[in-house]
């Protein structure tokens, strides 16, 4: 059984307890908040090991790497961009290390996606296809560094999340992809998308796990499901 398929069998059993925030924990340590935290894992990768370490000793589950913003994009506005590769490799490996450290058995390892910080057409500059090409290179090495599963999350932008989707199928066929969407206050995606509308259009690129993060909090999240 390949590390894919434990993860599905894990899922298959009921809850699985992730960890928290990265960001939050790195700016409440005096990190200012316009810092490229995905820089972190090579330039204070003790730092980072730390935190993932307590989520891992806290007994959470699936540890995420610390590469939420490592794209071209987002790297780009700290003169980063041609750094991609090397940070998600490093984000895989410094997870590895920090489970194998705690002495944990079956802590999944989820190669962290969010979106690109910039608007896709026809709302922004950015077409479909160079969204696409920077997810895939991200895609590509947090799957060949050996991450057990992918997590796109705070995404808003159905297209946007298509493109990162397609990039991860093209990658691996046998990745498992977890998908979590922000919603607003009125209950809709910022480019008004309500719930049902995601849930269905998520069915149909059949993914392994589709769910909520950021938004409004607990009690809105807690709604959005029920509902």
């Amino acid at each position: 059984m390949n590390q894919y398929d434990a993860f599905r069998e894990r899922l298959k059993r009921g809850a699985i307890l992730a960890d928290g925030a990265m960001g939050t924990m790195l700016h409440d340590q005096g990190n200012p908040i316009d810092a490229c935290f995905d820089s972190f894992t090579v330039m204070k990768p003790a730092v980072v090991f730390d935190v993932h370490r307590a989520y891992v000793q806290a007994g959470a589950e699936i540890i995420e790497t610390n590469t939420f913003g490592a794209n071209r994009f987002r790297l780009a506005d700290h003169g980063l961009s041609d750094q991609v590769a090397e940070f998600n490799a490093a984000g895989v490996k410094l997870v590895q290390q920090a489970i194998e450290s705690a002495f944990k058995e079956q802590v999944f390892v989820a190669g962290a996606v969010g979106p690109l910080g910039v608007r896709l057409a026809p709302y922004g500059r950015v077409r479909a296809e160079q969204a696409y090409e920077a997810f895939h290179e991200q895609i590509t090495a947090l799957i060949a560094a050996g991450v057990d599963l992918l997590m796109m999350e705070t995404f808003s932008d159905l297209h946007e999340l298509r493109e990162a989707i397609q990039a991860a199928r093209d990658t691996s066929t046998e990745v498992p992809i977890v998908t979590q969407l922000t919603f607003t206050r009125d209950d809709r995606t910022l480019l008004g998308d309500t719930p049902e509308q995601v849930a269905a259009f998520l069915a149909e690129q059949a993914v392994d796990v589709i769910g909520i993060n950021c938004s409004n909090g607990p009690s809105q999240i807690c709604l959005l499901y029920t509902s």
